[in-house]
Parts: C-alpha cells; sequence; structure tokens
C-alpha cells in the first residue's frame, strides 16, 4: 500500500489551487497549466543557477546541519530542564522560555515543552488510526500530492522505509483533523506545519497539537476561501505606515500587495525557509505567542528590509521577486524582539480598525475609477454610433456627396450656375420671354 501510495512522488507534483497560488524567489516567470487546468508557475532563480528551473509552490530543500550551542545557550539548557524536573513550574515558565533569546534551545526539550505550550499530556493521548481506515476521504488524494512534495523537508539521509513510515504518518495525522472538523478546509501548506511537529513530538502528539493549532491560530485559513486570511494580512500596511511612511507609500505605488507574505502566514514560515533550525525557532515563539505574532513578524521582516527594497525599482513583479525569497541570514532573535515590540505598539483592534478604512478608501477609488472607464466606453460608444450613422448615408447617398471636399465643390458649382442662369434670364429682351 505504501509503495503504491509514493511510487510517483515526482510525477505527482501539482501546483497551488486558487485559494492560496503562492509565487517566491526572485526570477523569471513561465505560466503553464497541468493536465487538470490548474495554472502552474515555473520560475527560473537569478540567485541560482540560470538553468535551475522549480515551481513556486514547491518547497526549498531544508537544512538540518547542527550548529554547538554557544555558552548561553547551554545555560538556558539547564534552565530549562531544571524547570521540567520542578512540579511547580506553569505555563508562563514555559512561555517565557519560548520568547526569550534562543527559544527552548533542541528538540528534545522542544519534545517535552510544545505539548506543555498547548495543555497537551502527552501521556494521554488517543492512537492514530491506519491510512486504510482515512481513504476514503475527500481531501485524500490532494493530502497525498502535497505529502509526496514534502520529501525535501525531511531529514535528510533517513532510510527509505522510515521516509515511507512518516510520509504515511503524515498523511494519517491531516486526515485526523480535518475528519473530526469537518468545517475546517484543507489547504496546501498545512502539511508544511504539520511535518514540524511530527518530526518533533511523534505522530501522536503531533495530531492533538494541529488539532488546538486548527481551531485557534489557523482557523482562518482553513475557511471556504483565502478571504478572510487576505484580510489578515492587509494589517501589514497599517504596522508598516506606522513605522515607515515612506517605505509604506513606496510599497504601496508599486502594487506588490500581500501575496508574497501569503505562505509566510500559511505555513508559519516553514514553507519558505531554508534552515530548520529557525523553523522551529520561529514555532516556539508563535506556540508561546498570540496567533496574530506571525503578521507581526512579517512586518518586522519587510521593515528590516528597508534598504533592499528602496533599491529596487517599485514595480510589483521586482518587490515581489525580492520580497517572496527569505535570505538565509535574517537575525530572527532581532526580529522575533522587534515583532514584540510591534504587537504592544499597534494593537489588533486599532490596526484593524484601520484597515477597514483603508479598505473604505480603496471602495470610493475604485468606484471612482469604474465611473471613468464608463464614462469613456460611453464615449467610445458614442463615437461608434455617429460611425454607423455615416455609414448608413454612405449607402444612401452618391459617394460624391458624401466626400465632403467633393460636396463643397459641387455645391458652390451649383450656386455659380444658379446665379449665371439668373443673370442671362434678366438679359433677354421681354418680347422674347413671352414666346411659346
Amino acid at each position: 500500500m505504501a509503495e503504491e501510495q509514493h511510487k510517483s512522488v515526482n510525477s505527482s507534483d501539482e501546483g497551488y489551487d486558487s485559494r492560496n497560488s503562492t509565487l517566491s524567489k526572485k526570477s523569471e516567470k513561465t505560466v503553464d497549466k497541468d493536465e487538470m487546468g490548474r495554472v502552474q508557475v515555473v520560475e527560473k532563480c537569478s540567485v541560482c543557477d540560470e538553468h535551475d528551473e522549480r515551481r513556486s509552490d514547491e518547497p526549498v530543500k531544508l537544512s538540518f546541519e547542527k550548529f554547538p550551542e554557544n555558552r548561553e545557550e547551554q545555560e538556558k539548557r539547564s534552565r530549562i530542564e531544571a524547570a521540567l524536573a520542578d512540579s511547580s513550574s506553569t505555563l508562563e515558565t514555559w512561555r517565557q522560555f519560548a520568547l526569550s533569546e534562543y527559544g527552548l534551545i533542541n528538540d528534545d526539550l522542544r519534545k517535552k515543552v510544545w505539548p506543555l505550550l498547548v495543555n497537551i499530556d502527552p501521556n494521554n493521548v488517543e492512537p492514530a488510526p491506519s491510512l486504510d481506515e482515512l481513504k476514503t476521504h475527500p481531501e485524500y488524494n490532494q493530502v497525498i500530492l502535497d505529502v509526496n512534495r514534502s520529501l525535501k523537508r525531511f531529514p535528510p539521509g533517513i532510510p527509505y522505509e522510515q521516509r515511507i513510515a512518516l510520509q504515511d504518518q503524515l498523511t494519517v495525522l491531516i486526515l485526523r483533523v480535518i475528519i473530526k472538523y469537518p468545517h475546517l478546509k484543507y489547504y496546501q501548506g498545512y502539511h508544511d506545519v504539520a511535518i514540524t511537529f511530527l518530526l518533533v513530538v511523534g505522530e501522536d502528539v503531533a495530531f492533538h497539537v494541529m488539532e488546538i493549532l486548527s481551531t485557534n491560530h489557523l482557523v482562518e485559513c482553513m475557511q471556504e476561501t483565502m478571504e478572510p486570511t487576505q484580510q489578515r494580512l492587509l494589517f501589514l500596511y497599517p504596522i508598516v505606515r506606522g513605522e515607515n511612511h515612506t517605505l509604506h507609500d513606496f510599497l504601496e505605488r508599486s502594487s506588490v500587495g500581500t501575496l508574497f507574505a501569503l505562505p509566510w502566514y500559511l505555513t508559519w514560515f516553514g514553507h519558505s525557509l531554508n534552515q530548520y533550525r529557525s523553523v522551529v525557532r520561529l514555532y516556539d515563539f508563535f506556540l508561546a505567542s498570540p496567533h496574530l505574532l506571525p503578521i507581526y513578524v512579517t512586518a518586522a521582516i519587510v521593515l528590516h528590509r528597508e534598504d533592499e527594497i528602496f533599491r529596487e525599482d517599485c514595480d510589483m513583479a521586482s518587490i515581489h521577486c525580492l520580497l517572496s525569497q527569505l535570505p538565509d541570514d535574517l537575525p530572527f532573535e532581532y526580529l522575533l524582539e522587534r515583532a514584540q515590540v510591534l504587537y504592544k505598539k499597534y494593537v489588533p483592534e486599532e490596526v484593524e480598525r484601520q484597515v477597514v478604512v483603508m479598505q473604505e478608501r480603496e471602495k470610493v477609488r475604485r468606484a471612482e475609477e469604474e465611473e471613468r472607464m464608463r464614462r469613456r466606453r460611453a464615449a467610445m460608444q458614442k463615437k461608434r454610433d455617429r460611425a454607423t450613422h455615416i455609414g448608413f448615408f454612405h449607402r444612401l447617398l452618391p459617394h460624391t456627396l458624401v466626400n465632403r471636399r467633393i460636396f463643397i465643390v459641387t455645391t458652390a458649382f451649383s450656386i455659380l450656375v444658379g446665379i449665371c442662369a439668373y443673370y442671362y434670364k434678366a438679359q433677354i429682351p421681354p418680347h422674347y420671354r413671352m414666346l411659346p
């Protein structure tokens, strides 16, 4: 069964659907369609080999490189281990460890602390059903496609059988959540979040973690459409405007929108980062934070990259390609600290009010634009109607009368002939006029 499920890993690569299509990497893009008629974006990345092409929704290869702990990390690890042995440790204890510098240090500690951050007892979890019990779910095929595409997010060098087992576990994990909560809709990118928890805490605990996140942190992303998510991403602009009005105006003029940040929010940056240690550090932070903190981290990244943005042309393609590619050297400890400052400075309720005002202003602008277009169409229609009338007279009158120059000459000649006839008639003697 597992062999059949995974035998065409590469050939089953499908693109994002319309709910969350994304672009990434600075690139030249070509658009194609797969056999199901869905749009595929193929990119040639300027930062990679010029012949290296990959689709925009394909995850980057994740580096699992380990680094030796520095002195501060060693000391923090000792404090976390002591807290785990202390029965008086509280949720706030774990939150402070996760939020502060270096996070939870390593995956051994994360395996113990992550469940505590979401109030899960690892010793009291439901066993996972078999994959065969879940194959009838309507989302099964799409989940399989996404799981097959997640090979780059697994640790390198693991045996084939272990990798297959992990892929089966990931499929079961995702299907269990959407079966238990049928009002929640699976989105492509959800597997990027699930795989991180699967690798750290194991299949059974990961299900309960994803269950909690899906009904809280990620619930807006799991609606029928991406409209709630797109609405939430608009929070980025009031925050940036409050910190850097010039940068905000530049982004507005470029019309870059928020599409570049969509995979960041949907996957907690898991889809877009190259370093596994950066992914799990962010997950430490997000598990211990209010659910909108990924938006504030996004704002902190955009503000941090101000100089790079201003060096680009002020157009959508240039700015999108720059922002959708996350550098490997982002100073995440600084960015997480700044995100917390931004969250306190720009509270979500106030930001939401500004978004509403921004949308109303945009509605008025669009209405004015539509009115201008309506008038332009009316003027063009009037021209076409006039041309139609001229064409009608072309058919009824001799061509010489339609041609303006010939019409004028003919009229002048007719007047001249009339004057001459009148003058000639006036010169004839009366008795000649009486002749029959």
